[in-house]
């Protein structure tokens, strides 16, 4: 599944990368490893927030059983762990800070989670096997590479015939809340966020590791893009992928804000028309996708047969 060129060191496979995109975003992130973990994490506390939370819920149920799963951006791997939890599937948590997996791995091997691999490397250097994956995860990673459509297509080479394909973007519309806390940032600093930024309201106070964390990804990343849903729509149509269904729905007259919804991620939805997909993104600016950063979900399956359609 790994191809040569790595070396094992700690448990993690470590590939060489010389990009100066990937150089500068590692860097970003070696102090404040995203999203890290609240100080009281365990196993029990990780299974009840990924099961309390509608997306990795659904998302973990819709998997099921025996799959291969890889994590593009995970991290310091929550979400990879979670999924491992109470299952025979096969975890990859693939990530260009090291320091971010090392904080992964030391908290599978502290709480007996054995399927977990852990891989620090590029994307786009091509260091897994093609067709490899029964889901790719990509959740908030695309928008922070060189160019958001090849890291895409570099993604999509790693799903097995009928895989499946989530990929979290921000949105250029949705973050508007996020870019104003982030001007009055660099006039209030950090006070002002702990009260008017959503996430840190609900993050204990102790855990001054991952409240900086999230400090650092949301207000100073060096290297950051937006897109719409019309981009992402073109991406899978570009690329031979089914559209299966997005959170928020591209259809504006559907319910956006409850489980439901997030249920419905998984079945196969409708792109409804560039009227009400403007409409969907407008008003995320005013629920809780747009105050929690902006991130918009698309979920589609792979339908095409070899890597020669992604050209």
């Amino acid at each position: 599944m790994f191809k040569k060129g790595y070396i094992y060191k700690d448990g993690i496979y470590v590939y060489p990368f010389g990009d100066k995109t990937v150089n500068k975003i590692q860097n970003f992130y070696k102090d404040d490893p995203f999203p890290n973990y609240e100080f009281n994490d365990d196993r029990t506390t990780i299974q009840k927030r990924g099961d309390a939370n509608a997306y990795t819920y659904e998302l973990k149920k819709y998997i099921g059983y025996g799959k291969k799963i890889i994590e593009i951006g995970s991290g310091t791997c929550q979400l990879s762990n979670y999924l491992a939890l109470g299952t025979n599937n096969t975890i990859v948590a693939f990530d260009a800070n090291i320091n971010s997996l090392r904080l992964g791995k030391k908290f599978s091997d502290k709480h007996g989670i054995k399927n977990v691999h852990f891989v620090c490397g590029d994307i786009f250097d091509d260091r897994i096997e093609n067709f490899s994956f029964d889901f790719v995860i990509c959740n908030g990673v695309l928008h922070h590479t060189k160019n958001s459509f090849e890291a895409y297509k570099s993604c999509l080479k790693l799903l097995k015939k009928d895989g499946y394909i989530l990929i979290g973007l921000y949105n250029s519309i949705g973050r508007t809340r996020t870019k104003i806390r982030g001007f009055l940032y660099k006039f209030f600093g950090k006070k002002y966020l702990l009260i008017f930024d959503p996430v840190l309201r609900k993050t204990d106070k102790l855990s001054t590791k991952k409240i900086d964390a999230w400090i650092k990804d949301q207000y100073v990343h060096p290297v950051e893009r937006s897109h719409t849903f019309d981009e992402a729509l073109y991406w899978f149509k570009k690329t031979n992928m089914k559209f299966v269904n997005s959170y928020p729905p591209c259809g504006f007259f559907k319910g956006m804000e409850t489980k439901n919804h997030l249920e419905s991620l998984f079945i196969m939805g409708n792109e409804s028309n560039l009227f009400e997909r403007i409409l969907s993104q407008i008003k995320m600016i005013f629920t809780k996708p747009g105050a929690e950063g902006g991130l918009f979900l698309f979920f589609a399956q792979k339908i095409f047969k070899s890597d020669k359609d992604l050209n």
